[in-house]
């Protein structure tokens, strides 16, 4: 998993983040700029900077239904975007850094399909109705934890685990999973709202987010990187195999219970609000990884940043391609992310 380190000195590093940031603010400004209202580019940043601030720092030149569209529907959306992309991308870091395997994230191993299903049996049993308003986070994280557990513990033989194995496994994981929520949906209340909602959401969206969603989903995101960050010497150790961490004093079983748990809540909570959106959390760390090395206390930060641009960008495509209707982000994800993952197959079959 190791790569050869394209960028060495801390200058350029931050150069690096500071270019991807520009290209986000771009990235952001192109993603409220597309929709069904025409919006005067020069509005954008004075109508959130208002806004943010709770004073009329700028004088209003635009109409009230302007603002409306711009801070309670596009710029939500594109924070989910961001929060979205990033969550998913560092699962992956945290699953390759788990199975020492470049091939490995939340939706290769099931982790994606077994969230969605806790999701939909949430939304149409109301299974965990106990949860109150937070049964859907509630049930993809349970989907989660339990799709992750069972596709390590296929994969693992007498406590190793290959390549080959992990990826059956979660292909086995995911097969299951998605059967058991279609069971869901085409077999209880079938032509339904709550069954529209499920299926159009199964393939992953972000029309629905809102800044009560967006505020939960980036609580738990800065809580999970906060306490991911504590353990980036223990990442960079364990790629080296469990035997060497141990030698040089990482508690494996430590580590492995956090890469677990953290995993598991993120994926849990984007996949709740966002639905099914494969391959992100192996294509961005692939990329980010081959750019600034393996070390965590500088791929964590730039996989993030990249990840939040990939998925605003996927998003604008997903809205741009089929004008004036919306195709599912899920789609484009999987478009760019399955001939990605059959490349990385072959490459690793030749190495």
């Amino acid at each position: 998993m190791a790569s050869q380190h394209k960028i060495r000195s801390r200058t350029q590093y931050l150069t690096l983040i500071a270019g991807i940031c520009v290209l986000i603010v771009i990235a952001a400004c192109l993603s409220i700029l597309i929709g069904a209202v025409e919006i005067n580019p020069g509005e954008i940043g004075k109508i959130i900077v208002n806004r943010a601030t709770g004073r009329e720092l700028f004088a209003r030149t635009w109409e009230d239904n302007v603002e409306t569209i711009i801070w309670n529907i596009r710029f939500p959306r594109v924070l989910m975007a961001c929060i979205v992309g990033a969550g998913l991308s560092v699962c992956g870091v945290l699953m390759q850094a788990l199975t020492k395997n470049s091939l490995a994230d939340p939706y290769v191993l099931g982790i994606s399909s077994g969230a969605s299903a806790g999701a939909v049996c949430a939304i149409i049993l109301g299974v965990f109705r106990f949860a109150g308003g937070y049964s859907t986070i509630f049930g993809a994280t349970a989907g989660a934890a339990v799709s992750i557990t069972l596709s390590l513990k296929i994969a693992s033989m007498k406590g190793r685990i290959t390549s080959t194995r992990l990826v059956l496994a979660g292909i086995a994981t995911s097969a299951l999973f998605t059967a058991l929520t279609n069971l869901m949906i085409y077999g209880f209340h079938t032509g339904s709202d709550k069954t529209k909602t499920a299926q159009y959401w199964m393939v992953g969206s972000l029309s629905g987010a809102s800044w009560g969603k967006t505020g939960y989903v980036a609580i738990v995101f800065a809580v999970a990187i906060v306490i991911i960050m504590l353990f980036v010497r223990d990442l960079d150790v364990l790629l080296l195999g469990d035997d060497v961490a141990e030698n040089l004093g990482v508690n494996t079983k430590r580590i492995k219970l956090v890469i677990i748990l953290m995993a598991t809540v993120l994926t849990g909570v984007v996949v709740s609000v966002s639905g099914v959106i494969g391959f992100i959390g192996l294509v961005v760390p692939h990329m980010v990884r081959t750019v600034v090395g393996s070390k965590h206390k500088r791929l964590i930060p730039a996989v993030i940043l990249v990840g939040g641009l990939f998925t605003m960008m996927a998003d604008v495509v997903s809205r741009v391609i089929v004008a004036p209707e919306e195709l599912p982000i899920g789609i484009i994800s999987a478009l760019i992310g399955a001939p990605f993952f059959l490349y990385l197959i072959r490459s690793s079959k030749a190495r």
